[in-house]
C-alpha cells in the first residue's frame, strides 16, 4: 500500500472534522448539564424565598396584635396577595 500526500491530507482532515464534531456535541452536554444545575439551584432559592416570606407575615402580624398598625397592616396585605397570586401562578 502506497501512502501520498493527498492520502495523509484526507486523513488529517477526517480527524480534524470528527474532533470538531465531538468538540461541539460535548459543548452542548456540558451546557445542559449547567442548565439542570441551575434548575436545582433555582428550586431550593424559591423554596427558601417561600419560608423566608412566611417568616417576615408571621412577624408583621405579630406586630399587628401588639397594636401597630399602618404600615404593618398594608404590609401584610400586600404579602398576602402576593402569595395568593403566586399560588394561583398569576402575574401582578
Amino acid at each position: 500500500m502506497y501512502v501520498d500526500v493527498n492520502t495523509i491530507i484526507t486523513a488529517a482532515s477526517l480527524l480534524t472534522a470528527l474532533v470538531a464534531i465531538f468538540s461541539a456535541i460535548f459543548a452542548v452536554y456540558r451546557w445542559y448539564l449547567k442548565q439542570n444545575k441551575q434548575d436545582v439551584e433555582i428550586e431550593k432559592m424559591k423554596a427558601e424565598q417561600c419560608l423566608l416570606t412566611y417568616g417576615i407575615l408571621a412577624c408583621l402580624k405579630g406586630l399587628k396584635e401588639q397594636g401597630c398598625n399602618g404600615p404593618v397592616t398594608e404590609a401584610i396585605d400586600k404579602i398576602e396577595k402576593h402569595i395568593n397570586k403566586q399560588a394561583h401562578d398569576q402575574e401582578d
